[in-house]
């Protein structure tokens, strides 16, 4: 019998010594001084392993006396594989501290409460982005990238220019606040073009909130918001380089480097290039399918080493971007003419903001921000020139007291906008229509109560008082509750909270811009008000051999009592703005799967089922450019002996409503299903260096598909030869059969189809 076994020991290579005697192993693994839960720790080729507690502490019992490949494992952090040696019944203690790597378990987040907190003790739910998420499928800008995140979609909003919004389960653009470290950069005016030019290899994380952020942000975070977190000089390479190129003659390029003044400051330089000039028809309408772009993006951030490690830091990014589309014979001699049709846009935009922790004995911060955004831009004979202004300044105390951990702030933000329409009719007047004013002063409070009412329940109580200088006082309140198993494998989130958002046309909706349709303002418009509610569940399943799932699941409901509606249907040759009378909902569930096998296949799987609508005069009505669906899917294997990934990347969206110009207009009102997908092969090789490339949309899908036209009459874009009648409206001809007029608004897609890309990155640290 013990020659079988023997034999048996020999065949499966398990140590002979494992019958008689046994060892132990125990331990502790943990990140910048935190403790990791859900840490797979196992002895590689036997069934033997554990998972770390909330605590961070493992032991493996009943471990054969032998030589092994201990390997932890994590969701978000770099493996770690190490040979360890049984050799006594004696505990042997093996610490270990993880390397972040991609969004997981323990990492930091900022956004939901305004201070740093363990992604699993926020009571508000965080979705967290690393660079390497976006890696997995490249793009030139943040935009296009975002793509890749469940319920979150870039919409393009012209077939021109190519410009667009970020909705968030469901809600347009303008509900959704971009902030750039925590500081309100990207709103108003560079709401279509804040997000262009952010240079990628700069970027730590993307950390997303999807549902009421006003308490603590103010108005535009009604919808959610987006924080783009930029690397700190400390942790950045000494030097890094991207450059992608595409079929399509698409150059985009990322350049960063850090270096050090002595011990007293640390700086981090980025410069990004993105240049486009090749006009593509594939559509065969006679104008470009893709907006040709010139951009250039500077960006700088300080770090400065203070007395007990004080923040200090400074950060500033300058943009300008010359872009246009239209006809093919379009060149900048018939700039604002009425011959040829183009839309060009010169964007000149540039920011300031940072951080300084106050040299007193409380944690009182001072946060600061200034922009300034001018904009030259012709949309064939129209021409919309504006500039903003915007000045921001917060001041932070955080104070714990026993089970209460207590935020506190007063904030100012100053606002100057002008441009040519008549939304500015004079510098000091309040607008017409869009009750917008020239200068806006918007100061406020709020105060912010977490309390950890056990070591399993948090409750986070919020309130914010803003004074609108256009609008007066706004109170927006907010609650949210957090409760979690002992082990933390289950957590359950609830949130409640009122938003308010003041609203400005035509630096939002780029269809009051473009197009030969009139704006109408029914009213003065008075700022939105909304109720949100949102429930989240997170279960977390950890095998011993290191397999993992995470089950990320979601309820969201939003309510709007007086939503500013654009109305295309009721005249096809106007976008008539006013307040709706009845209410808006927006409503749906949302569910993410997190899949990680200890053989090297990762899987991120997500689905967003909503429904967008508003209610008036009992009819209810789907909103425009809203798909009922989205999923998004990433999958990827690494080959352990070549260090090739395979990352296979896409979305898919359901039916959405689109505007039409008439009853005669053959186009659909509804767009198909329809589906982006990519592949990207990459391999990294030593020295810091990695070739990586692919193709992306794989399926060639473009928008032009299955309908006569994308684009309304592009061989008349000016209505030189559309007849209309004594109401304005257009009249069917035999010119004009479908009664139509020039409209580029149609457009729920990008047009670009397929296409190969190729590129190189290379960090020294």
């Amino acid at each position: 019998m013990n020659k079988l076994i023997l034999v048996i020991a020999l065949l499966l290579n398990l140590p002979v010594e494992s019958y008689t005697q046994s060892g132990e192993l125990q331990g502790f693994v943990q990140t910048d001084e935190a403790p990791v839960p859900f840490v797979a720790v196992f002895l590689k080729g036997t069934k033997l392993g554990s998972v770390t507690d909330a605590n961070g502490a493992y032991t493996i019992k009943n471990i054969p006396f032998g030589t092994y490949v201990l390997t932890v494992s994590a969701v978000g952090y770099e493996q770690i594989n190490k040979n360890i040696t049984i050799v006594n019944a004696e505990p042997k203690i093996e610490n270990f501290s993880l390397s972040s790597l991609s969004h997981g378990l323990g990492e930091v987040v900022v956004s939901g409460t305004m201070k740093e907190i363990s992604k699993l003790e926020s009571p508000v739910p965080v979705e967290i982005y690393t660079d390497k998420f976006f890696k997995n499928n490249p793009s030139p800008s943040i935009f296009e990238s975002l793509q890749q995140v469940n319920g979150v979609r870039p919409q393009i909003n012209c077939n021109i220019c190519n410009t667009g919004d970020i909705h968030i389960n469901g809600l347009e653009g303008p509900y959704t606040m971009i902030l750039i470290d925590g500081m309100p950069i990207v709103s108003g005016l560079a709401t279509v073009y804040g997000l262009s030019g952010i240079p990628q290899s700069l970027i730590e994380r993307v950390e997303i909130v999807k549902g009421p952020a006003s308490t603590l942000y103010g108005s535009e975070a009604v919808g959610g918001l987006i924080n783009i977190i930029t690397k700190k000089p400390g942790n950045a390479p000494l030097f890094s380089a991207d450059v992608m190129g595409t079929t399509w003659a698409e150059i985009n390029t990322d350049i960063a480097g850090k270096f050090s003044i002595k011990d007293k400051a640390q700086s981090l330089i980025g410069v990004n290039y993105f240049n486009y000039q090749l006009p593509i028809d594939n559509n065969n309408d006679g104008f470009t399918d893709v907006t040709l772009q010139n951009r250039i993006s500077l960006f700088n951030k300080w770090s400065f080493k203070r007395k007990k490690n004080r923040i200090f830091s400074l950060a500033g990014r300058y943009v300008y971007e010359d872009r246009w589309g239209g006809d093919m014979n379009w060149n900048a001699n018939f700039r604002g003419g009425d011959s040829i049709y183009g839309e060009s846009i010169y964007t000149s935009r540039w920011e300031l903001f940072g951080t300084y922790q106050l040299p007193v004995q409380e944690n009182i911060s001072l946060q600061f921000s200034a922009n300034g955004h001018n904009q030259n831009s012709v949309y064939g004979d129209m021409s919309y020139i504006a500039e903003q202004y915007i000045g921001f300044g917060q001041l932070i105390w955080d104070k714990s007291i026993k089970r209460h951990d207590i935020l506190l702030g007063a904030t100012i933000r100053y606002t100057y906008y002008d441009d040519n329409t008549p939304a500015t009719a004079s510098f000091d007047t309040i607008g017409l229509g869009t009750n917008m004013a020239s200068v806006m002063y918007l100061p406020g409070l709020f105060l912010q109560d977490e309390i950890a009412l056990n070591d399993n329940n948090k409750l986070l109580l919020g309130l914010r008082f803003d004074q609108n200088s256009i609008h007066g006082n706004i109170i927006t309140p907010r609650l949210n509750y957090k409760w979690n198993t002992p082990n933390k494998k289950n957590t359950l989130r609830f949130s409640i909270g009122n938003g308010y958002r003041v609203a400005n046309i035509f630096t939002e909706d780029h269809a009051a811009l473009t197009g030969s349709r009139q704006v109408e303002f029914l009213s003065n418009l008075a700022p939105e008000t909304s109720w949100n509610s949102n429930i989240n569940f997170v279960k977390k399943i950890i095998s011993k051999n290191g397999s993992f799932l995470s089950l990320d699941a979601s309820a969201f409901y939003t309510y709007f009592d007086n939503k500013i509606i654009a109305d295309y249907d009721s005249d096809p040759n106007k976008i008539s703005y006013d307040n709706l009378t009845g209410y808006a909902v927006s409503k749906g569930v949302s569910l993410n799967l997190d899949f990680s096998f200890n053989f090297g296949l990762k899987m991120q799987v997500g689905g967003t089922l909503m429904d967008v609508y508003s209610i008036e005069n009992e009819i209810k009505t789907q909103q425009l450019f809203t798909e009922k669906f989205n999923g998004v899917w990433n999958v990827g294997y690494t080959f352990p002996k070549s260090g090739v990934t395979i990352d296979y990347t896409g979305n898919v969206y359901s039916p959405m409503r689109l505007p039409l110009l008439s009853d005669l207009d053959p186009r659909s009102e509804y767009s198909p299903w329809w589906s982006i997908q990519n592949i990207q092969i990459s391999k990294q090789f030593k020295k810091g260096f990695e070739l990586y490339g692919g193709i992306k949309n794989l399926l060639n899908w473009t928008p032009n598909k299955g309908i006569p036209f994308l684009i309304a009459r592009p061989n008349d874009p000016f209505d030189k030869t559309v007849d209309f009648d004594e109401h304005g409206q257009a009249i069917a001809n035999e010119n004009n059969p479908y009664g139509l007029t020039f409209d580029p608004a149609y457009v729920y897609g990008p047009n670009q189809g397929i296409r190969g890309f190729i590129g190189f990155r290379y960090h020294l640290k």
